[in-house]
């Protein structure tokens, strides 16, 4: 069925055609979700899917892109890791849900004076980082590149990146 709607904005009507890309609905509830948190906060989006499965989107409050950049960069100048980036996520986490939406909010001002005041992951986190890693290179027969990964970042420039 195609719908048209005309709004108080536009000038001309807009048809709307029903698809089987959630994407348009995902960004419409990712931009809404970002509107009820402070600003400077980083949010992880997860739309768990009826097959199962989970489309992640990230979305930032104002100021939280730069700010979680300046993470980004701060942490990897001083060699954090994968371990230290759960480590301080994990400290600062806030975790919501909206139905199948699960919102993991981090607010980026605690983030920074973790990774400026030296807060690193245990010794012990880190190990059970790498016995994972080795336990799924065993599984899969492809052994990791790396035994604790890089930093997975806050900002938009690391969170971008294919992994």
């Amino acid at each position: 069925m195609t719908t048209s709607a005309t709004l108080p904005h536009l000038a001309k009507p807009v048809t709307l055609t029903p698809t089987g890309d959630p994407t348009p609905v995902e960004k419409a509830v990712a931009d809404g979700i970002a509107g009820d948190f402070e600003p400077e906060t980083f949010l992880w989006i997860n739309f768990h899917r009826p097959d199962g499965g989970v489309r992640v989107w990230y979305a930032w409050t104002a100021g939280g892109q730069p700010l979680g950049g300046r993470i980004d960069q701060l942490a990897m100048a001083a060699g954090y890791d994968a371990a230290d980036w759960l480590h301080v996520a994990d400290r600062h986490e806030q975790t919501s849900t909206r139905g199948r939406v699960e919102i993991k909010a981090y607010p980026l001002r605690p983030v920074l004076a973790d990774v400026q005041s030296g807060v690193r992951s245990p010794e012990e986190r880190r190990e059970g980082v790498r016995r994972i890693l080795r336990k799924a290179g065993e599984i899969t027969g492809q052994p990791p590149r790396t035994l604790t990964p890089r930093w997975l970042g806050f900002g938009p420039m690391l969170t971008a990146r294919k992994h």
